[in-house]
């Protein structure tokens, strides 16, 4: 909870830098948008393969590998987040 109070606040020190400079550059979306448009294929095959398999994924280490992957693209999602907010 604190990290995101800690995130929050250095967020507002950063837009009140911004704010205060004569000039403000503009981040590109792309990053976030990319790592977006794959969590969301991610999640899409993940629903199609869960339907049609009811034993998806096989093993203990193949459903690892998936919350794996999942939690990777969703890491991404947020990294990118914050670096197009700051």
């Amino acid at each position: 909870m604190s990290l995101t109070f800690s995130l929050l606040a250095a967020a507002e020190q950063a837009g009140a830098a911004a704010a205060e400079g004569a000039e403000e550059h503009h981040k590109s979306e792309v990053p976030f948008f990319v790592a977006g448009l794959l969590l969301a294929v991610f999640a899409i095959a993940i629903s199609v393969f869960g339907f049609k398999r009811p034993d998806f994924p096989a093993t203990a280490s193949a459903a690892r590998g998936v919350m794996a992957a999942g939690s990777l693209l969703v890491a991404m999602a947020i990294g990118t987040a914050v670096y197009v907010a700051l």
